[in-house]
């Protein structure tokens, strides 16, 4: 599978974002996706992972209660909802797919990424 992101740009703390991520190819539904970022000079961290239905996400706790993962299998396409964006967040976003159920919130948990897309938060 290949993997598309988009969505990123320049905003101001307290603004939202959406990001999203296209998958090309076929069976988008048996792959677990996840989002993950690094930031200059940092590790890759992770950000959010979300199950085949999208009936089970997780969340890195930098970030619960303000971005939200969701998936349209119809489309291929996962989301990464970003709300009340700090300049922490500044860093490039990409999502990774995982062929089975749950690819948790490891990078080895992974099997296909995206180039990634860069969210840059000013204060």
């Amino acid at each position: 599978v290949q993997l598309q992101a988009s969505g990123g740009g320049l905003v101001q703390a307290g603004d939202s974002l959406r990001l999203s991520c296209a998958a090309s190819g076929r069976q988008f539904s048996s792959y677990a996706m996840g989002w993950f970022r690094q930031a200059p000079g940092k590790e890759r961290e992770f950000v959010a992972a979300i199950n085949l239905s999208g009936s089970s996400t997780l969340y890195a706790d930098s970030v619960k209660g303000r971005f939200t993962i969701s998936r349209d299998n119809a489309k291929n396409t996962v989301y990464l909802r970003m709300n009340s964006l700090k300049p922490e967040d500044t860093a490039l976003y990409s999502c990774a797919a995982h062929w089975g159920t749950w690819g948790d919130n490891s990078p080895r948990g992974y099997d296909y990424w995206g180039q990634g897309t860069l969210v840059t938060v000013s204060s």
